[in-house]
């Protein structure tokens, strides 16, 4: 079965920290580019970061540069996302995202939702005190 999943979504206070997984099935992440979206109601969603399998290269959007850091363990086929500082405003569903045979860069953000590859089902996080 080809398909991702994220988890580790939960409640948390501002000010704490919460780790993501996203973990793919069927194919290799190795020669993909995998990032990592959230959608909160009323708002349009967007990119948060992405990471290249090849080389563990990584970019980020401004408002969580220094509190998000996304990783990869190849080996075990998972993308982490790593969030610390945590605020209201990162309340949303965080979605996982692929595209096969590409980079992380400012051209993955760039593709429509339809143009990726895979989308994971998303897992919540809620920030508030």
């Amino acid at each position: 079965q080809v398909h991702v999943a994220e988890s580790g979504g939960c409640f948390v206070q501002p000010g704490g920290s919460l780790r993501l997984s996203c973990a793919a099935s069927g194919f290799t992440l190795d020669n993909s580019a995998i990032g990592w979206f959230r959608h909160a109601p009323g708002k349009v969603r967007e990119g948060v970061g992405c990471i290249s399998g090849s080389d563990g290269s990584t970019g980020y959007v401004e408002s969580v540069k220094g509190r998000f850091t996304i990783s990869i363990n190849n080996a075990k086929n998972t993308v982490y996302l790593q969030m610390d500082s945590l605020k209201p405003e990162d309340t949303a569903v965080y979605f996982c995202t692929v595209e096969k045979g590409l980079v992380c860069g400012d051209v993955f953000f760039a593709m429509s939702e339809e143009e990726y590859d895979y989308w994971g089902q998303g897992t919540q996080v809620t920030v508030s005190s």
